[in-house]
């Protein structure tokens, strides 16, 4: 969907895709992009296009953002017409995508749940689930609380915390590792290397490689001595998946739950410090926790935008006239927010969970239900923990990190004066 160079002595090719009519793309990435501004933006693309609207996502990579609620469900729904395969990519199948550029490996095949389509993707996601779903609900809200304790008590003296950092960020990470059978130590390595991959720059190969070593290594232990962990549940499912199969499961997991997650805690925590009112109710027993994690998924999901969807032949679609191979970019934040499903004037979504934050159709996100109990239980115990929690800064200098897939806090530092501790050390063991 983006335009050749033009040759000397040749005009320059029209922009192929968009219907010919050439609607001027929006950048959806840079350094100039501000979290806070970003919903101003999704509003001035709907205004402007209507629910589907033209985009770049990375320099030269043309694709349409889906803004609209009923068109991303239908998005999300219909697999004949809309493909998770990024081999129909219609860029990349014609060479146009270059091998460093940011968007690769975000939307570039492996044999996962997340890149497939039909009876592939119900085999792969038939594991995952059964994985997930054995997951001990008890025995997880006891792990998350005896880490956020563990890492409420490494800060508590100091009357002063940045809870992204300190604990928004640690808490999944070594939950999630712990879920997945690695010790922390292998978990932190798993971490930097991750992220090494995603960034897409000079090292991001050696990080891959050190990715693919941590795993396999997993993979190995856990076929000779499985565990009770998520790695071995998906060695042992009736789906036989292979080696790679569960590698690369293994990262969507990861990478999908834990980032999330982040996000999650720490917008939740800033709703409950920076509304009054809303903290008041949620005291006072008028609203609960999982009302303040409803309000977020509607309001600030922690993915922005999703990549993507390729259409699988010429279609209209949401008043655009689609090419076959044309990327389409799940828009989350803006589908919650189209005027025809959430309240324009901006009062709390209570009791309502039809909300698009972990997409929708065969592909909704399977790990929904343990990230809610994770959230849940690590907004609830600092809350404990920390009574008198208070921001240290102004509302006004909280802000996002500049990104157009992810919807998280750059900081949030806070000050409290008399931590409830528990009085002995946190275990793994309940009190």
């Amino acid at each position: 969907m983006s335009t050749p160079p033009a040759q000397p002595g040749h005009p320059a090719a029209p922009p192929r895709g968009f219907g010919g009519r050439c609607p001027a793309a929006t950048p959806l990435y840079g350094p100039q992009l501000d979290g806070d501004g970003l919903p101003a933006l999704y509003e001035e693309l709907r205004r402007t296009h209507g629910p589907v609207a033209p985009v770049t996502v990375a320099p030269g990579i043309d694709a349409w953002l889906v803004l609209g609620h009923r068109e991303l469900l239908q998005l999300t729904r219909d697999e004949q017409d809309f493909s998770h395969d990024p081999r129909r990519w219609s860029l990349m199948r014609e060479g146009r995508v270059p091998a460093d550029s940011s968007i690769l490996p975000m939307v570039g095949w492996r044999p996962a749940l997340l890149f497939a389509d039909g009876q592939q993707h119900r085999r792969m996601r038939a594991a995952v689930s059964d994985a997930l779903a054995g997951i001990n609900g008890h025995e997880l809200r006891r792990t998350v609380r005896a880490t956020a304790e563990q890492l409420i008590a490494s800060f508590a003296g100091r009357r002063e915390a940045d809870l992204v950092p300190h604990y928004a960020r640690k808490l999944p990470m070594q939950v999630i590792t712990g879920l997945l059978g690695l010790d922390q130590r292998t978990g932190q390595q798993l971490v930097q290397a991750i992220a090494g991959t995603v960034v897409a720059n000079a090292d991001s190969a050696n990080a891959s490689n050190r990715m693919g070593v941590i795993l396999q290594a997993l993979i190995e232990e856990k076929r000779s001595s499985p565990g009770s962990d998520i790695t071995s549940a998906l060695l042992r499912h009736p789906a036989r998946l292979t080696d790679e199969e569960v590698l690369h499961n293994l990262v969507v997991m990861f990478v999908a739950g834990n980032q999330t997650t982040v996000n999650w805690i720490a917008t939740t925590l800033r709703i409950l410090l920076c509304d009054p009112a809303f903290r008041s109710s949620l005291t006072g027993g008028h609203l609960t926790v999982d009302d303040a994690l409803d309000l977020v998924l509607w309001r600030f999901p922690p993915t922005q935008n999703f990549p993507a969807r390729y259409a699988t032949r010429d279609l209209s679609f949401g008043g655009q006239d689609i090419r076959a191979g044309d990327m389409l970019v799940l828009g989350l934040a803006a589908a919650n927010a189209d005027p025809a499903v959430l309240p324009a004037d901006g009062s709390p979504v209570v009791g309502n969970r039809s909300h698009l934050a972990f997409g929708g159709g065969p592909h909704t996100c399977p790990a929904q239900d343990p990230a809610r109990l994770i959230t849940r239980t690590a907004v609830d115990t600092i809350r404990h923990r920390l009574p008198d929690l208070e921001l240290a800064v102004p509302e006004a200098d909280l802000a996002w990190i500049k990104s157009p897939w992810s919807k998280g806090l750059a900081a949030l530092p806070v000050r409290f004066t008399e931590p409830h501790l528990p009085s002995v050390p946190p275990s793994g063991e309940s009190s």
